[in-house]
């Protein structure tokens, strides 16, 4: 497939920012999960500039934006994704956010209806308090600083790759791209990220759980929903994306078989073929 993603950079509201950009026609942004960045989608990202004009920033936090000394909260990510769109003058988009940010997504889809026209909340955040208890624990006072100084090494930051991939993979000795694993061990190893990252877990989520739940405000949403969840999510529980879609005025659920928190990273056709037709719906109309 012939598609170039061209590195870019903005400044928004006076922060450098990375982004990705590729493709001709309607506008789609895609907004990665917490510790993760823009090449998270470098597996479905040409397929989609196939026919639409897309776009993937690192959002503030990650190694090559900036990291402002910030809340990191949902509504902070939200008003920036609001300026960046602003930036570029990307004007009505298709938003397609991952965990987080599904989060940050399914927020600026409620709050300013005329800036999404159709939205895809892949493994998201904001569904319901169930999380795993690995999340939980960023709470306990002092654990998450401990471990910092180790994880900044070439060995714990090897460790730590390893460790999320069990974590959001459904299979990761055999699902895990080696392009992944080796921009984990580079995050880490870059100065600031992981504070950044442990100061965004902490914003969302308490002991008890998942801080902001947006469920009873899903009947409110006016527009084309799809829900993609991985079968096999170890983060969030599937029957989350079962409970959002019966709330969704205009939803659908494409549940992906043998697949975790992640699958446009792990099951990427699965998930174009989900979004294909979704678009394609959208399209037709």
């Amino acid at each position: 497939m012939n598609v170039t993603v061209e590195k870019q950079d903005v400044e928004i509201d006076g922060m450098p920012i990375r982004y990705l950009a590729a493709g001709e026609g309607s506008p789609v942004v895609l907004l990665h999960g917490a510790g993760d960045n823009a090449l998270d989608w470098r597996w479905v990202m040409p397929a989609l500039a196939a026919g639409h004009r897309v776009y993937a920033q690192d959002l503030p936090g990650s190694p090559d934006s900036a990291r402002p000394a910030a809340d990191y909260s949902p509504a902070f990510f939200e008003r920036f994704v609001a300026a960046f769109v602003d930036a570029l003058d990307i004007g009505r988009a298709t938003l397609v956010g991952n965990s987080l940010g599904g989060l940050i997504a399914l927020r600026l889809a409620l709050s300013e209806p005329e800036r999404a026209g159709a939205l895809v909340l892949v493994d998201s955040a904001g569904l319901g308090r169930a999380v795993n208890l690995a999340f939980t624990s960023v709470n306990v006072p002092g654990l998450g600083e401990a471990a910092l100084p180790f994880w900044r090494t070439p060995v714990g930051a090897y460790q730590r790759a390893w460790g999320r991939t069990a974590l959001l993979f459904a299979d990761p000795l055999r699902a895990v791209p080696h392009e992944w694993l080796a921009e984990q061990r580079r995050l880490a190893l870059s100065p600031g990220y992981l504070e950044a990252h442990l100061t965004v877990l902490r914003a969302l989520v308490d002991p008890g759980g998942q801080r902001e739940v947006l469920v009873d405000q899903l009947p409110h949403l006016k527009i084309p929903t799809l829900v993609v969840w991985g079968a096999r999510d170890r983060v969030f529980p599937r029957s989350q994306a079962k409970e959002v879609v019966a709330q969704l005025p205009e939803g659908s659920l494409s549940l992906v078989p043998e697949c975790g928190h992640m699958p446009h990273v792990e099951c990427p056709d699965h998930f174009l073929a989900a979004l294909d037709n979704f678009l394609g719906e959208r399209g037709r109309r």
